[in-house]
């Protein structure tokens, strides 16, 4: 797979990621021994930007990413973030702490339990609404200076906050859902602020959490827990709607013999040399799939007909942030 740098500064990596967060919960389950061995299946492929967080699974997708690691730290661009704070015995608790003491603690933590000595990007999870974010992104440039992290990354900022974090330490990496059903980024400021400053930019949820690859036909073959059903775009009459435009997409991903999946992530990857697709797996035939679609290559005629059948604000309910 071919690398591409993460921003002006960054780490160079696979062009697709992999999305660690549902191998922990979230998803269907999947046993510890098969997480490990699509970690590795996604290394050998050339996924080698691994993407975590301290929130996910409370940490435990860290440890499972730690253990992974065991023997394949060089191999690996290992990404997780701080910020957001939850509650053991209380699955429904969200809240964000972007004071420096905390990222500085959380930061600590990771390391632990990831088992390794520096992180290859660190993400501030979200900004705080109570913390300047220079105060934040003023703990990312300590722990830069502490070699705790090699580089500073921020997750779902807007345009103007991502300029004020990048004015108080270099930023490699912005990242925000991006795919086919969320084009939110081209409209809102973002993409022109990073292309503006050199920061590269990761699109997770590029297959629209699974929507995109037109598997999931209704809410009801999803787990009681499942993410999904939080979702407004995979409630009813959303899903119908979107599911048509699914449909027709796999038209087009059979005319150039791709699955739908791989033609959502190589649309993705067209957006620019300056995007990492960050798509999840919880099986290794996913993490097969997905990274053969580094491979699509996608001619000015099919980003038309694309741009023609999903434009921005095309895709039925909202997304969750």
């Amino acid at each position: 797979m071919t690398a591409r740098r993460i921003g002006a500064r960054g780490p160079y990596a696979g062009g697709v990621a992999l999305g660690c967060m549902g191998l922990s919960e979230f998803y269907e389950p999947v046993e510890d021994r098969e997480a490990v061995r699509i970690i590795h299946r996604a290394l050998d492929a050339g996924m080698t930007m691994l993407d975590t967080s301290d929130m996910y699974g409370l940490g435990e997708n860290e440890r499972l990413l730690g253990r992974a690691l065991r023997g394949r730290r060089d191999h690996a661009v290992v990404a997780t973030k701080g910020g957001i704070v939850r509650r053991a015995g209380d699955p429904a608790f969200r809240a964000t702490d972007g004071h420096p003491a905390h990222l500085r603690a959380a930061c600590d933590a990771s390391l632990t339990r990831l088992g390794i000595d520096r992180i290859d990007v660190y993400y501030l999870h979200r900004a705080d609404p109570r913390v300047p974010i220079e105060e934040s992104a003023g703990a990312l440039a300590e722990l830069v200076a502490a070699g705790k992290i090699a580089h500073a990354g921020v997750s779902e900022l807007d345009a103007a906050t991502l300029r004020r974090a990048a004015a108080t330490v270099p930023i490699a990496a912005v990242q925000s859902e991006w795919s086919l059903f969320t084009r939110d980024v081209e409209t809102n400021g973002v993409l022109g602020a990073a292309r503006e400053l050199g920061i590269g930019v990761v699109a997770y949820a590029p297959l629209g959490r699974g929507m995109l690859t037109g598997t999931v036909r209704s809410p009801a073959t999803l787990a009681e827990h499942d993410l999904r059903r939080r979702v407004p775009r995979f409630d009813a009459p959303n899903l119908d709607r979107n599911l048509a435009l699914v449909d027709a997409l796999d038209g087009i991903a059979r005319d150039i013999g791709a699955t739908p999946g791989q033609l959502a992530i190589a649309w993705v990857l067209a957006r620019g040399e300056d995007v990492i697709a960050l798509p999840g797996a919880t099986r290794v035939e996913h993490v097969d799939e997905n990274a053969r679609a580094a491979n699509v290559a996608l001619d000015a005629a099919t980003l038309a007909r694309l741009d023609a059948l999903v434009p921005p604000g095309a895709a039925a309910g909202a997304r969750i942030r």
